[in-house]
């Protein structure tokens, strides 16, 4: 899709508000146009992100491929800079226009999409603020592309290829590791999820220098489960159908360093992604299995479906080699977060409170929206093992604090010791956020979370 700024063009169907009425196509002088309506309610930025989804669906729908809106006629909040309502339209119009087609014959009357928008009476900052939006927009559909490749198709050998591909021509230098110099490494928990599939594991580096050569990175680590099966602790039918898109956190992880050397931002920045399959075979790792980390900390094995948090485990661990100044770890890591969260919001756990303040503003102000569960002292003890350092879920059994006891396993692998931590760091599960739901006005499928919020990261922290 083109998004871009002018004045109107014939054949453009032009786009306005109403608080009042329906949303209809209305045709006055043989030229067609849209009413979207709003409402009377006050907008806020949550609502202006919604309607700007709308305009591109209703537009979908009525088979119209080329818009035009006035800049100064879109409902925004006073609190909205000219550069941001650029940057929100931009990102949004590219999410709601994006559908997953890899695998569809294309029919012979063609794809249902708008070709074109252009934007009236837009400023220096608005034209600013749209390019940026187009970029992470389009940062975001093509994790979107990543998480919805069936895992036939997306193994963690072929994740790594992508990658690769994907960092072309640009700054950021794509390592990836493969069995031998895992084992070479101790990574033994990553190796310890893989043993049961064919497909061998990779642990992907991402580096980008954009700020000095001296200057601590940012680190972003992103789950790379390019499918999950749950192990020899199988999943149900039920819960099985979407784990291709297990690896979400590494496809965000990505392509948020990617667009972060594509905006230039004036930082170094590391993503890492331990890509693996879990699959139940005769050579899978089992129940009661004990593994060693790369951090020497031994950890009992007592449900091979919570392998995400072994694999994270190893590159917390790893990450203290860029010795940095914020470390962030992105994964569908819990059905427990979305029985907590519902399908709105990822969940969010860190210990420092400032980082805390600074991602929930940040989460708002994307769209990627975050809330904060609790990270106390005390659930540490529910993951002490019986027969090794740490279990990987609680000894003790019980099902409720799933999302708080992945956390505070993965903070085990975060602290020096008891009173202190190797570096800054938060933990996001994104399992909440993993498919769309009909209120995101968005298709099927992955939802490109939280690229919009990791690049804004990049940028402010």
């Amino acid at each position: 899709m083109i998004v871009k700024t002018g004045a109107k063009k014939k054949g453009f169907t032009a786009v306005s508000f109403s608080k009042k009425g329906e949303t209809e196509v209305v045709r006055e002088k043989g030229e067609k146009s849209i009413s979207i309506s709003i409402g009377e309610k006050p907008q806020s930025r949550r609502t202006l992100i919604t309607l700007l989804r709308r305009i591109v669906q209703v537009a979908k729908q009525h088979k119209l491929e080329k818009l035009f809106i006035s800049a100064d006629e879109i409902p925004a909040p006073k609190n909205v800079s000219s550069f941001e309502l650029g940057a929100l339209l931009g990102e949004n119009f590219e999410l709601a226009n994006f559908e997953f087609r890899d695998f569809k014959t294309r029919p012979k009357e063609g794809w249902r999409d708008v070709k074109e928008i252009l934007i009236g009476g837009a400023d220096t900052g608005f034209k600013k603020g749209l390019l940026r939006g187009l970029l992470v927009g389009g940062a975001a559909n093509k994790t979107r592309v990543l998480s919805n490749t069936p895992g036939g198709d997306m193994t963690p050998a072929l994740l790594a290829q992508r990658a690769k591909e994907a960092a072309r021509g640009t700054r950021v230098r794509v390592t990836a590791w493969g069995k031998k110099e895992i084992e070479r490494k101790k990574m033994g928990a990553i190796l310890g999820v893989a043993r049961g599939s064919d497909e061998e594991p990779r642990f992907i580096i991402l580096e980008y220098t954009g700020g000095k050569k001296s200057e601590q990175p940012i680190v972003l680590i992103g789950k790379g489960v390019t499918f999950d099966t749950g192990g020899l602790n199988l999943k149900p039918s039920s819960g099985i159908s979407d784990m291709h898109m297990d690896m979400s956190g590494g496809a965000a992880v990505i392509h948020a360093v990617i667009a972060a050397a594509k905006l230039g931002i004036k930082k170094n920045i590391v993503g890492l992604i331990p890509a693996v399959e879990n699959m139940p075979s005769g050579s899978s790792y089992r129940p009661g299995d004990i593994l060693r980390s790369l951090s020497g900390k031994t950890i009992e094995v007592l449900n091979t479906d919570a392998e995400g948090r072994l694999i994270l485990a190893d590159a917390l661990t790893y990450a203290n080699e860029y010795k940095p100044r914020l470390v962030v770890d992105v994964a569908t890591l819990t059905g427990a977060s979305m029985a907590a969260l519902g399908q709105r919001a990822s969940a969010l756990f860190t210990k420092d409170k400032k980082i805390e303040e600074l991602f929930m503003r940040l989460g708002e102000a994307s769209g990627d929206y975050l809330w904060p569960l609790p990270l106390w002292s005390e659930y540490e003890d529910d993951v002490k093992g019986n027969f090794a350092d740490l279990a990987n879920i609680p000894p003790s059994g019980g099902s409720y604090g799933g999302a708080i006891n992945g956390a505070a396993f993965l903070y085990q692998f975060v602290k020096k010791s008891d009173t202190e931590d190797s570096y800054p760091w938060a933990h996001i599960d994104i399992a909440p956020r993993m498919t769309s739901i009909p209120a995101d006005v968005l298709a099927k499928g992955a939802t490109g979370a939280p690229v919009r919020f990791l690049v804004r990261l990049l940028e402010e922290f």
